[in-house]
């Protein structure tokens, strides 16, 4: 590649079809127009949700109309802007979206507000009263459950409007990283020069099995990283602030506290991910590292040398439409339902798996109300994307899941279970690539692209998550979060798991620059829970075939109308317990061996 394409210079069919959403920019903008127009649909309803359930209902039920149209139209925004964040209409767009949702929010405020205020009780009877409301009835008593931390109704309908600005913090990250950032060339084990961008290092040449590219890339990566640290750490820290106010304002015992509510989740399961996690897997991981090492020859393992391949010479490389021929049979085992949003995935342009300046780093999956899923990666040939993809695919099969068995209200579920059905795609086909091949060489290709499973969600977000939990604890006791402190714990952090015989040098201490996780509450050791959760149910699955498989379907279909405990129950996994999670680390540590007797 000699050189970074633009947005307009990559195919088209590498890109998603937003046309699924509008089928014109002039569409919408009508949508913003009319959007502003029929917040007077909800809103008539302001100052008399204590008439009676039948009032409530159509409050309700208006304002879910409402919430699936602003949700399209934001969409529609984002979407365009993730693609190209460097295109000034999208950003100009994106910020029309972005504020009519903060006017929507605000307007539409009065509604916990008036529920919060009803006379203990008003809920059972309006429920008793009218039937329609009990498919709302999760959601409202997941409510009341906050009534002790509401503000006034003035004071929320402020913070409402002041959306946009709240969330500044986190644009600011994200159009310094896609917009601005600019990195110089790296050069390779022959001699060339190539580029360097974000999508490039972290998708390619970090998994590299040339380690003059691995660790010259991480250096040139890492430079610009460096010029960037103070305006980050203000982003941050910034952020961090914010909630920390925020949860003083609101009467929790601390931010984590606040965080932790909506997603359901007791102090003691969070710790649970962290501290089991860190305490049993470091050393198995650590083995991981040592073998590396002596297989590669490496002179040291870095933090760059990590994810180096263990067998350079046997690395296939996959297209993306073969990744998708792949997924979509190791996918099979869910039933024709689930495969029929897979094939739609890849047949009708779902996915975005271009490479070009100013897209958003990374891989998500964004699930539209009435529309469909949309998937942006950038694709690398590899099977470490293979494996990315099919995660993201499984948000997807998850959510349109959910979306088609559940109303818009009850169709999310809380963030400690959302990452279970994408880590759970990762696993099956893993399993359906071992089943392939019996041949020892084969096997331990499949055993290292499975232990990169294991390393993004039970190491990178797992040691995200550690570093959110102490950032969280010193602004508690208000210590300013500045560059310096966060190279500091990161660098601790990184030091304490990987051990002495993994160099962390000052530029793997600037990994806390690298994820736009800090900014999504406390998501990043979300993704641990969720591949804890994923890893006993795919044992089920193997052990007891298609029962496993189809409470797993019901648990997807169930969508947010379940707490991520009776989720994770009715798939047959007690995350209340640690037993899960120490089984996870163990199973990391199984893989680990064979790889060892393999070599």
């Amino acid at each position: 590649m000699s050189k970074i394409l633009t947005r307009a210079e990559v195919p088209v069919e590498t890109t998603w079809n937003l046309d699924d959403i509008f089928p014109s920019k002039e569409a919408w903008e009508q949508e913003l127009t009319d959007i502003q127009r029929d917040i007077g649909t909800v809103t008539k309803y302001e100052g008399e949700l204590s008439q009676g359930a039948d009032t409530l209902l159509a409050c309700l039920q208006a304002q879910e109309e409402l919430s699936g149209r602003m949700s399209r139209a934001g969409a529609y925004a984002y979407l365009h802007q993730s693609g190209d964040s460097i295109n000034p209409e999208n950003q100009t767009n994106a910020s029309k979206a972005r504020d009519l949702a903060s006017q929507v929010s605000s307007a539409l405020s009065f509604i916990k507000s008036e529920i919060i205020a009803l006379p203990d009780g008003t809920i059972d009877q309006y429920i008793a009263d009218q039937p329609e409301l009990r498919e709302f009835e999760r959601s409202l008593r997941l409510l009341l459950q906050t009534k002790p931390h509401r503000l006034t109704a003035e004071t929320e309908k402020v913070l409402a409007s002041l959306g946009e600005v709240l969330d500044a913090p986190y644009r600011i990250y994200e159009r310094s990283k896609l917009a601005d950032m600019t990195f110089k060339q790296a050069v390779n084990g022959e001699g060339e020069e190539v580029p360097v961008s974000f999508a490039l290092y972290e998708n390619k040449y970090c998994e590299s099995p040339d380690t003059k590219l691995r660790r010259n890339s991480f250096k040139a990566f890492s430079d610009t990283l460096h010029k960037y640290r103070n305006t980050f750490a203000e982003a941050y820290g910034t952020e961090v602030k914010r909630q920390v106010i925020e949860s003083r304002l609101r009467g929790y015992e601390s931010v984590t506290d606040m965080l932790l509510q909506p997603q359901q989740v007791t102090k003691e399961m969070y710790n649970n991910v962290l501290d089991i996690l860190q305490e049993e897997l470091a050393p198995h991981m650590r083995r991981y590292a040592a073998l590396k090492k002596k297989v590669l020859q490496l002179d040291e393992m870095t933090f760059a040398d990590l994810k180096a391949p263990l067998d350079p010479d046997y690395n296939p490389e996959i297209s993306f439409q073969e990744a998708g021929e792949l997924i979509k049979e190791a996918l099979a085992i869910l039933g024709p339902e689930y495969g029929e949003i897979v094939s739609d995935a890849f047949r009708n342009r779902w996915v975005d798996y271009a490479d070009n300046a100013g897209k958003r780093t990374g891989a998500f999956c964004s699930s539209i109300p009435g529309v469909h899923s949309y998937i942006l990666i950038s694709w690398s040939d590899s099977m470490r994307g293979a494996f990315t993809l099919a995660h993201e695919v499984g948000h997807a099969g998850h959510l349109m899941l959910a979306g088609k068995y559940q109303r818009l209200t009850n169709a999310r579920p809380s963030l400690y279970f959302i990452e279970a059905p994408s880590t759970m795609n990762e696993l099956l086909l893993a399993d359906h690539l071992l089943t392939r091949s019996n041949e020892p060489r084969m096997r331990r290709w499949v055993i290292s692209q499975l232990l990169g499973t294991y390393f993004h969600n039970f190491v990178t977000h797992l040691l995200e998550g550690e570093l959110q939990r102490r950032v969280y604890d010193l602004a508690m006791k208000n210590v300013p979060i500045t560059a310096v402190t966060l190279c500091e714990l990161k660098g601790d952090i990184l030091s304490s798991f990987w051990g002495a015989d993994v160099v962390i040098d000052e530029e793997a201490k600037l990994t806390w620059m690298r994820q736009p996780h800090y900014y999504m509450s406390l998501y990043p050791y979300t993704y641990a829970a969720g591949l804890s959760a994923s890893t006993a149910v795919a044992k089920l699955i193997r052990e007891e075939g298609q029962p496993a498989v189809d409470r797993w379907l019901e648990v997807l279909k169930a969508g947010g109308s379940m707490s991520p405990l009776e989720l994770m129950k009715l798939a047959g996994v007690d995350m209340s317990q640690p037993d899960p999670i120490r089984s996870a680390a163990a199973y990391v540590g199984s893989l680990i061996d064979e790889l060892e007797s393999l070599y």
